[in-house]
């Protein structure tokens, strides 16, 4: 077979002989989407001068700089989500993205506000996972002042759009649990409730959705009052003991919030793991092995790789002058024992 040429390059890319040797040569007035075209096409027929254009593509591309603050290192779940934007960053068209990820040990406001501040003098673009407190909130609108985009990732800032926001429609997160236990339950009973914090927007509008379907749907059940675990697994542990040794009767829990783990260990101790309705968010090592041998009923988790693309991909928009709320709402994923 003959070696592609020029002219079969432009014929495979759509564009002039004329645009391709400008793409080749690297020349400025070409746009990016039309290199990128040149380059697939080189890729798919297998052109000699891959590499340069390759290059050429790469140069063209704007660099960019964004931050990522999440929450504790040692939870399995924001692992995982580092991992996904690492990934997402890597393979990013649009830009060239240098991706720093750091996580939070110590939640107070003070703290996060300050992290968040410096973490933004380095950077085109933040996203971040946080609780809503004046003292984050005012670092944040210090930051967007600046010129640099700031993201909610996961739990909203704002209900007004004043923060981009990537993540689920949590109060339809909150209505499917409550979904789950009316049609798991083998009959209405009392249901706890572990929130992490009220201050997790995303939390407050999961219990919110939560509460709204049992009132419309399945009022025979009983909502116990929310117990805050303050995203720790040893409080989440001592709570969900409490739960089960105040109301022996109980016929399910909601983990709604950070703690899976202790409520999960409190669970299999107490001799009830499986006898319990059990609802909790997010696929991990321990929630899939919680779904496996019983102890957790239903998971409803984000899909991270979509979440990841969606941050990066509006990071990108927000700091290449791309105007308009980059807010992206995912689908969440549902999973049972018998579909992981």
């Amino acid at each position: 077979m003959r070696r592609p040429t020029i002219p079969d390059l432009a014929e495979a890319a759509g564009v002039s002989i004329a645009t391709v040797n400008r793409v080749l040569s690297g020349a400025a007035n070409v746009r990016l989407a039309t290199r990128e075209r040149v380059q697939q096409a080189a890729e798919a027929i297998g052109f000699y001068g891959l590499g340069s254009i390759q290059a050429r593509v790469s140069a063209a591309r704007p660099r960019l700089r964004f931050g990522v603050l999440l929450l504790q290192p040692y939870r399995p779940f924001y692992q995982n989500v580092a991992q996904a934007l690492e990934t997402a960053a890597a393979e990013a068209t649009a830009a060239e993205v240098e991706l720093r990820v750091e996580f939070l040990e110590d939640l107070s406001p003070q703290n996060t506000a300050a992290r968040a501040l410096a973490l933004a003098e380095h950077c085109q673009a933040i996203c971040i996972t946080t609780a809503v407190h004046p003292v984050v909130i005012e670092a944040l609108e210090r930051i967007q002042a600046q010129g640099i985009a700031v993201f909610a990732l996961i739990s909203q800032l704002s209900a007004t759009g004043q923060f981009h926001y990537v993540g689920q429609d949590n109060w339809k997160v909150g209505r499917t649990s409550a979904w789950a236990f009316a049609h798991i339950c083998k009959e209405p009973g009392k249901i706890g409730i572990l929130m992490g914090n009220p201050r997790y927007r995303n939390q407050e509008m999961n219990e919110t959705g939560f509460r709204s379907y049992f009132r419309e749907h399945a009022p025979g059940f009983t909502l116990l009052e929310p117990i805050s675990t303050f995203e720790a697994a040893a409080v989440a542990q001592e709570m969900t003991e409490k739960l089960l040794a105040d109301h022996p009767d109980l016929a399910g829990l909601y983990v709604s919030g950070g703690g899976i783990r202790g409520a999960l260990a409190a669970l299999r101790s107490s001799g009830r793991a499986g006898q319990i309705v059990v609802v909790g968010y997010d696929l991990t090592d321990v929630t899939r092995a919680a779904l496996l041998d019983g102890s957790m009923t239903l998971v409803i988790s984000h899909p991270l790789a979509r979440l990841a693309r969606e941050a990066i991909g509006g990071m990108i928009r927000a700091s290449t002058g791309q105007e308009g709320n980059q807010t992206s709402i995912v689908p969440f994923e549902i999973y049972t024992r018998e579909n992981i």
